[in-house]
């Protein structure tokens, strides 16, 4: 079900909520299939009998509506995949995060200034030296990682079993050394999570507008310390990567991360003049 708090101006709500949202923005009438979602909304009186708006959606939707910057945060763990991010608006900035099994995301607005410390808390960032690590990187292929998270599976959460078989699996697959296999199955076994953070925004590229991306992919590996993803570069299109792309895993520290979130960023200079609201 959706809800607001008024007192953080924040709304739960699922992306079936933000389709009736969108029909009524437009003047249209949602569809059949979203009937139960609009009678939701009008039971805590965001949509009124007539499909009028709250005025308390205002900064949600005008920021939805024509955003400067998206930043998407993909965060995938033992919960599955979670879905967050951070839209900046001519006048607001909302955040919006998942939470493992439920259907909404909350949806809160922030000051742009923290916009940085929010990005790093979706993925859990935190300062503090890692242990030592006989490799500061690694090099591979994505059908040998595929073949470890596999021998992963068949373990079973048994992690004597996991250990033999995600060494033997990466020794097998990709012809790797045994020390090499022990780091990179060390890796695997350690992970708290692998998260994604996309930036999009319009700029000007050779003198036309025209949609920029940046993009940073890290592991999260607990006592390991974080290691970024180079490759497969980021940004990556959908078919891009196979078995036999090249995987390349470079240890950094916290503060490093922050950096490379930092830079995620556009300046002002590279943002294009903003397009008026109908």
């Amino acid at each position: 079900m959706p809800s607001y708090d008024s007192s953080r101006a924040r709304f739960r709500l699922a992306d079936r909520h933000m389709a009736v949202f969108a029909h009524l923005v437009d003047g249209e009438t949602p569809v059949d299939e979203l009937w139960e979602s609009l009678t939701e909304l009008q039971a805590i009186g965001l949509v009124g009998e007539e499909g009028e708006l709250a005025p308390v959606l205002a900064p949600l939707l005008t920021t939805m509506a024509n955003p400067m910057l998206l930043l998407t945060v993909e965060v995938t763990g033992a919960h599955g995949t979670l879905n967050h991010g951070i839209m900046v608006g001519q006048d607001d900035v909302i955040a919006h995060e998942g939470w493992p099994g439920e259907e909404e995301s909350e949806y809160v607005p922030i000051d742009a200034t923290t916009i940085i410390w929010e990005l790093a808390r979706m993925v859990h960032l935190m300062r503090g030296d890692a242990e030592d690590f006989e490799v500061a990187s690694i090099e591979t292929t994505m059908g040998v990682l595929d073949a470890a998270f596999s021998a992963l599976d068949e373990a079973q959460n048994d992690e004597e079993k996991a250990i033999e078989l995600t060494r033997k699996a990466l020794i097998e697959t990709g012809g790797l050394k045994e020390s090499e296999a022990i780091a990179l199955s060390d890796l695997v076994l350690s992970m708290n999570s692998m998260w994604r953070i996309t930036s999009v925004w319009d700029g000007n590229h050779e003198g036309e507008r025209s949609a920029m991306v940046r993009a940073l992919a890290v592991w999260d590996c607990g006592p390991r310390g974080y290691w970024v993803r180079e490759k497969p570069e980021e940004p990556i299109l959908e078919g891009q990567v196979g078995p036999d792309s090249a995987l390349k895993l470079v240890r950094v520290s916290p503060g490093r991360v922050w950096e490379r979130i930092t830079n995620l960023l556009p300046d002002k200079n590279e943002l294009a003049e903003p397009v008026p609201a109908p």
